[in-house]
């Protein structure tokens, strides 16, 4: 398609790089995203109705889980850039193999996780919770870790239809995990319908059980015999050493700053959470109430990174350049509507949470978590730009850049000068977010440098085209 920038100044909706396109992929992965809080929510509910230290357990457990198989989760998932340059180059050929390349980072990813295994009892016991807390933290740990495979796997296969713009197959997928998980959940944890009463174990095994279906959707569709022949999903199966360093030279520093930032705010809540209980439930309401606004972003996200890898494979970086300005746009409007309704009515947040606590129990609570998402109003600001730069500069292959700012800020604005002013100099909740709001802040503002700079317009994470493919990848645009 030949650009029209006359067309394109009229009708930016409608134009190639315009909010149509952006919509169009993003909608299903933001259901995708929007299903993994549900499952989250439910899973966490059954279990506070089971037994409240199984529900205390979960979070540590759970959050030191997810951590480590971030690392693996996102050199994993970033296969999906790979095929997104792959169409846009028109070298179609190549995505099967790219997969498979995937799969093997999950392998290896797996055999690692299980070596932790054994660590998670000396692990839970140096953090110093409570016997019983403890004993439920051991459990929920090693049988999440033996669903590793499932849910690194499916990451990776995902990016064959996210990387192609296909993003429905990901939601119906993503969907389907949820209901899986939340079905399983209620009869695995209270032992309804014959199943036995596992508890929190029973709650691990849902969860791993739901990532194997969502695994089986990927295979039964990607595996078909009819598209063996465009994308040699089959023939493809083979160790690509070339490949397989390509992936994880640009993948591992994704997969890392997965990693970090997951970290820097696990770290963050333990710090604060020596504040008190009423600093600590204040925080995690903030927390929990931006990531329902949050998911969203990530959808919006995920869709620029794609179509970013999609316009470099074609040679097309001011069109790619337009995919992210138009996704700017989109999120700039959501999240600001969100950030007013925080600081105008934050009480309809809030009213979910006081719901059932007992009378006065929640004052404190509330009046701190209605200070706090004022400080969540003004970073979710500053987060749009960190979501949709790291994402444009992801989609080109600019992953080293972004994992190296992740860590430094993530260790140097956020988590040290939190411990100094929490620890040594007694500043309180609000210093330690006013620290996370500039930590926020810098990120994001430090992703709008590095893309207005414009590098990534030149990078790429697929090997330079020979004459003849570029001539087809030429054809292919048009």
């Amino acid at each position: 398609m030949k650009d029209d920038p006359q067309r394109m100044q009229v009708r930016p909706r409608h134009a190639e790089g315009g909010y149509r396109q952006i919509l169009r992929i993003a909608f299903p992965l933001i259901l995708s995203t929007g299903s993994w809080s549900l499952q989250h929510f439910v899973d966490r509910m059954f279990l506070a109705w089971y037994s409240p230290a199984a529900l205390a357990a979960s979070t540590p457990a759970g959050i030191l889980n997810f951590t480590l198989m971030s690392l693996f989760i996102g050199t994993a998932g970033y296969v999906s850039t790979f095929v997104a340059q792959y169409v846009g180059a028109g070298r179609d050929e190549r995505i099967g193999p790219t997969i498979w390349q995937g799969l093997y980072v999950a392998l290896v990813g797996t055999i690692i996780i299980l070596l932790l295994i054994p660590l998670a009892d000396p692990v839970f016991r140096l953090i110093g919770h409570d016997p019983e807390i403890r004993r439920y933290e051991v459990v929920y740990f090693r049988v999440l870790c033996l669903g590793a495979f499932p849910a690194i796997a499916a990451s990776a296969l995902s990016g064959f239809f996210s990387g192609r713009g296909e993003t429905w197959p990901v939601m119906w997928a993503n969907l389907l995990a949820t209901a899986v998980n939340i079905v399983l959940d209620y009869l695995l944890i209270f032992g309804v319908g014959g199943f036995p009463e596992m508890g929190i174990g029973g709650a691990a095994i849902a969860t791993n059980i739901s990532m194997i279906a969502a695994l089986l959707v990927y295979f039964g569709l990607m595996l078909r015999r009819d598209r063996d022949g465009r994308f040699h999903v089959i023939r493809g199966w083979r160790f690509d050493p070339a490949l397989f360093s390509r992936i994880l030279r640009f993948g591992l520093p994704s997969g890392v700053q997965f990693f970090v930032d997951l970290a820097g705010f696990t770290i963050f809540l333990l710090i604060v959470g020596r504040l008190g209980t009423a600093s600590l439930a204040a925080t995690n309401i903030a927390f929990n109430i931006n990531t329902l606004a949050f998911m969203p972003m990530m959808g919006l996200g995920m869709a620029i990174t794609i179509l970013v890898g999609q316009h470099l494979g074609r040679e097309n970086p001011r069109l790619a350049e337009r995919c992210v300005t138009s996704g700017l746009r989109i999120t700039l409007l959501y999240m600001g509507a969100v950030a007013l309704l925080y600081v105008l009515a934050p009480g309809v947040f809030l009213a979910p949470y006081a719901w059932r606590a007992e009378a006065g129990s929640f004052d404190e609570i509330g009046r701190l978590a209605t200070v706090l998402l004022r400080f969540v109003a003004l970073y979710s600001l500053f987060d749009v730009l960190s979501i949709v730069y790291a994402a444009a500069l992801k989609g080109a292959g600019d992953t080293r850049f972004v994992m190296l700012m992740m860590a430094g800020l993530s260790g140097g604005v956020l988590i040290l000068p939190t411990y100094l002013a929490v620890e040594r100099f007694r500043g309180g909740i609000l210093a330690g977010w006013t620290i996370a709001t500039a930590y926020v802040s810098l990120l994001g503002v430090a992703f709008y440098l590095r893309f207005r700079a414009g590098q990534w317009k030149d990078m790429r994470v697929i090997e330079r085209q020979a004459p003849q493919s570029s001539q087809r990848s030429s054809r292919v645009s048009e």
